[in-house]
């Protein structure tokens, strides 16, 4: 399975409601400062539905990759929808939705 595939499988885990970062991803992975290639991996997602990338943001919880999505607020309406508040760009609270992948296995 190649690096992208992997991003994907650890992304589908992310549960309703929560959200983590590309470098919890990447470091999941075993490959710390591959941060960025997560973010390529996600970019390369779109029209694939069933990979929740809304639900990744950067380590301090802003939402980096929100111009990847099609509209003007696409990423964070889909956070909204799930009962996340998002405030000038970035996740009100983010420590209480966030999702850690080692923590899970």
């Amino acid at each position: 399975m190649d690096f992208f595939e992997q991003v994907y499988e650890v992304v589908k885990k992310i549960p309703y409601g929560k959200v983590t970062t590309y470098g919890l991803i990447a470091n999941y992975l075993g490959a710390k400062k591959s941060a960025r290639m997560v973010g390529w991996a996600l970019n390369a997602s779109h029209g694939k539905e069933d990979i929740p990338a809304h639900r990744v943001v950067n380590r301090k919880g802003m939402l980096t990759g929100k111009f990847h999505f099609e509209g003007t607020n696409l990423m964070q309406q889909l956070l909204e929808n799930e009962g996340i508040e998002v405030k000038d760009n970035q996740i009100v609270d983010f420590e209480e939705h966030l999702w850690i992948p080692e923590q899970q296995d």
